[in-house]
């Protein structure tokens, strides 16, 4: 199935705060930037990466989901997570709008 204009997605503005709230938290950017750093990252490595509970990194997990900036889908009993990098790119854009800075390019 084809995602929606994977190339251009726009934020509402509640999308924009979730996602804001999201990154506030220390931790949820270190698993993000985890989770970033691969193609698709099985909670288990993120259990390994960080001493908390599976309670916590699933919270975590789950506030990322909601903030539309990871997928995640179960492999059996294993799930794992991959960053929605359009969403990220749209959330630049509109934080840098909001700031009036300007858009240069695009990152690569």
């Amino acid at each position: 199935m084809k995602k929606p204009d994977a190339g251009r997605s726009t934020l509402t503005g509640k999308q924009f705060d979730l996602i804001a709230k999201a990154l506030a938290d220390p931790r949820r950017m270190q698993v993000l930037e985890v989770i970033a750093g691969e193609e698709e990252c099985p909670c288990q490595r993120l259990r390994e990466e960080f001493p908390i509970s599976k309670a916590t990194i699933s919270h975590h997990i789950k506030e990322l989901i909601r903030a539309g900036l990871i997928d995640a889908h179960k492999d059996g009993q294993f799930l794992h997570c991959e960053v929605r990098r359009e969403v990220l790119e749209a959330y630049t854009a509109e934080l840098l709008r909001r700031t009036g800075a300007t858009v240069k390019g695009s990152v690569a």
